[in-house]
């Protein structure tokens, strides 16, 4: 069972305003079970690309701002062993998975969960060592704020590390018009609830803009073709495909897409993991420093 530390605010496992119960803003993919099983098949088909580099000390006090079902966090936990971690989400649903996920996956770790916004949390100045944010910044109206609020958190000297795609960077083969159509859509989506598909790019400037110095930002590259079977099936098919197919609803009640369009652009998709099919896409680590 995954042990409980009290928080640093002194409540064994708060909760934020009702208000905030299943509140996203601008996540556009939805809170279904199978976007949870995307996440998980995301997290763990990238979790040693994504996660190399990342292991904190024993002891350290890591925040992890927006956990959402814990795809993440049991990889963090993972790499670094005796932390004392306390994860964030705005979602009480997608806290509650996440919870289930680690006492599954690490019954030991020692986790402390909070059900709130990151730009209002109730934590000291400086109460944490390390802040780790993966996928989140682009599903906000305003990343510097939330940026703000998260180095003042961290101690100083204390360091952040954020996550981010960037759907522009996805280059496919073989690449019909309407698979790009059909990327682009969801980019538009995307804006138009407040957020950013293609953060990637800029994570450097926001870091700097809210404060933050020494930040180092490194793609992180997916190949996936007919030698990397494992990549096809987990990311191409069941990451990136699968995270397209899932706004059909949506784009079709924008008016933006007609039915027949939106499928076309889905089936050209799904070529690209089948037989001489090639995917790109990179995702951009950024690591800075609080001054």
């Amino acid at each position: 069972m995954t042990t409980e530390t009290a928080p640093l605010n002194g409540r064994q496992d708060t909760e934020g305003p009702d208000h905030l119960t299943g509140y996203v803003p601008g996540y556009v993919h939805g809170h279904s079970e199978t976007e949870a099983q995307r996440l998980g098949d995301q997290a763990d088909t990238l979790a040693e690309l994504l996660h190399a580099g990342t292991a904190y000390p024993a002891g350290s006090r890591v925040l992890e701002a927006g956990c959402g079902v814990g795809a993440q966090t049991a990889h963090l936990l993972a790499a670094s062993p005796g932390v004392l971690l306390t994860a964030v989400d705005v979602s009480a649903e997608s806290l509650a998975q996440a919870r289930a996920r680690v006492a599954a996956e690490a019954p030991t770790a020692r986790v402390t969960w909070h059900h709130g916004d990151l730009h209002r949390l109730p934590f000291p100045d400086g109460a944490f060592d390390h802040v780790f944010v993966c996928f989140v910044l682009e599903h906000l109206a305003d990343p510097v704020a939330a940026l703000t609020a998260l180095r003042r958190v961290l101690r100083p000297g204390g360091t952040i590390t954020v996550i981010e795609g960037d759907h522009g960077s996805a280059f496919f083969h073989p690449q019909g018009p309407a698979a790009r159509d059909a990327v682009d859509l969801l980019v538009r989506l995307q804006a138009a609830a407040g957020g950013d598909a293609l953060l990637g790019r800029r994570l450097y400037p926001l870091l700097a803009e809210a404060g933050f110095r020494d930040a180092a930002v490194r793609p992180r590259t997916v190949h996936a073709d007919g030698a990397r079977p494992a990549l096809v099936e987990g990311f191409t098919r069941r990451t990136f495909v699968a995270m397209v197919e899932a706004v059909r609803t949506e784009a079709l009640a924008t008016g933006l897409t007609t039915p027949d369009a939106f499928d076309r652009g889905i089936a050209e998709l799904r070529r690209t993991a089948e037989p001489g099919g090639t995917f790109h896409y990179t995702f951009f680590k950024a690591v800075a420093v609080n001054p």
